[in-house]
């Protein structure tokens, strides 16, 4: 029995969001907030933080913002799973579409917090929980002074970050345009 590179594109996205939940449901259900453990020296620590969900932190527009950022995220991933099936039925590349669905399960990782962890531990309506984040590589220290890397993430991000790179490096020729792509043609005849 074959496998569809569509359904083994679902099975690794059910994987990659399975992992972030479950990292982050432990790390809710057995540290407190702030807390840190050290896993690596101080090169690698646990780290609890709750944000309101955009990078680094930051918060936009108060409750209407909070409210923008969590349907604009559904949105977002509506549209990348539309268009993970047209490049899937397209025949579109492999590493393109797994890319993609890095990302997208990425996504769909922390619209999950966004969406429910509100409800579910008690503190906010749908729409308006925090993203728990966890991986702290405090990279480059100068007197208990973080230089380089300070920022604290999750599984959720590192799969965005990975799935971006992945693309950017190495699937770029199929995102380059009609143009270029004519232009590399002529030349090459």
């Amino acid at each position: 029995m074959r496998i569809s590179k569509g359904a083994r594109l679902v099975c690794l996205g059910i994987l990659l969001v399975v992992i972030d939940q479950v990292s982050k449901v432990l790390v809710k259900t057995n540290m407190g907030l702030g807390e840190q453990i050290p896993v690596i020296g101080q090169w690698f620590r646990l780290c609890f933080v709750e944000n309101e969900g955009m990078a680094f932190g930051m918060k936009w527009g108060g409750a209407v913002g909070k409210f923008c950022l969590s349907l604009f995220r559904v949105v977002l991933c509506g549209a990348l799973i539309w268009w993970i099936r047209s490049l899937l039925r397209k025949g579109a590349p492999t590493g393109v579409v797994t890319g993609l669905t890095l990302i997208t399960a990425g996504a769909f990782g922390n619209i999950i917090d966004c969406l429910f962890y509100g409800i579910i531990w008690d503190y906010a309506p749908l729409m308006f929980g925090r993203v728990v984040d966890m991986l702290y590589f405090p990279i480059i220290r100068s007197a208990d002074r973080v230089i380089f890397f300070s920022p604290v993430f999750n599984f959720a991000d590192s799969c965005v970050t990975v799935g971006a790179f992945y693309l950017a490096l190495f699937q770029w020729k199929f995102f380059a345009s009609e143009d270029d792509k004519k232009e590399k043609r002529k030349a090459a005849n």
